[in-house]
């Protein structure tokens, strides 16, 4: 009898990944992907009645509250989604292994290429609430925690990755304002959820740091991917971080991601480096 594993947040770009490349990367194991449209992760005794019908072996706990504005905007709802979605998942995971995504953001910034050593200091409502529910996953001796940074591909809805909503911004023809001072380590969604499953069922539980293996500024990413689609007419100019009046945001939270590369089959990719080698990839 095939294995069971979990994969919340499929309908997003980083579950919806971890779903199609599941074949290959975890052959012999049935996948059963989660998404708003089939589970909501909200309604606890509904997670627990689907928990007792499919008695999955792993689950990849991709679903979150991410869009910053939203969780800005509704605090409370982030910490629901965010924090108690995954202390309850978490509580019924209790003797298996699961693996939570969290972000690059639980960093201030200050220092940039972090380690899984450095300590967390979240600077917006959405770092705050991956931070708490970082701390909740690490209880378990068994789970897994899987730092990522801006992940980029072809989701469901067609805006989950950093390149997807550039491009309906470029469509639309609205100018793009990108910041030269703000680092960080883009990778594509693919490779991710790859690295999710090698370490999920190959390394020992604990914090992982998983992006590309190149720093870039906002700048410098606007003009790579400018430069793949000259068709959209796309408008970038260079701004400056100190000129941002929102919500803080981290100056540098480049990843080190030599723990899981030791593990891994294969490179991290850098971001400049996979768009030369794969010009007519969706991306």
């Amino acid at each position: 009898m095939s294995r069971i594993a979990w994969i919340t947040g499929a309908g997003g770009l980083i579950g919806n990944y971890a779903v199609s490349v599941a074949p290959l990367a975890a052959p012999g194991w049935k996948v059963i992907g989660l998404s708003r449209d089939t589970l909501d992760l909200t309604d606890f005794p509904a997670v627990a009645a689907a928990f007792d019908r499919d008695r999955p072996s792993l689950i990849l706990h991709c679903a979150a509250l991410s869009r910053s504005p939203a969780c800005e905007a509704d605090p409370a709802l982030a910490r629901l989604q965010n924090v108690e979605v995954t202390r309850r998942l978490c509580s019924l995971a209790k003797d298996l292994p699961l693996l939570f995504f969290s972000t690059d953001l639980v960093f201030d910034g200050r220092e940039g290429n972090y380690s899984e050593e450095a300590v967390p200091h979240p600077l917006s409502v959405y770092a705050e609430t991956k931070a708490a529910a970082e701390r909740v996953v690490l209880e378990n001796s068994r789970h897994f925690v899987l730092r990522t940074s801006l992940n980029g591909g072809v989701s469901p809805t067609a805006d989950r990755g950093f390149n997807e909503q550039m491009l309906l911004g470029w469509r639309r023809g609205h100018p793009m304002k990108l910041f030269t001072d703000e680092f960080r380590s883009p990778i594509p969604a693919e490779f991710t959820a790859r690295a999710a499953w090698e370490i999920a069922l190959r390394g020992s539980p604990g914090i992982y740091h998983v992006a590309g293996r190149e720093r870039l500024s906002r700048w410098q990413i606007g003009e790579l991917l400018a430069a793949r689609c000259p068709e959209l007419n796309p408008q970038i100019q260079p701004g400056s971080l100190k000129e941002y009046q929102g919500a803080p945001r981290p100056p540098d939270t480049s990843l080190d991601c030599s723990k899981a590369q030791r593990i891994l089959p294969f490179p991290l990719p850098g971001l400049a480096e996979w768009l030369t080698r794969n010009p007519n990839v969706p991306f």
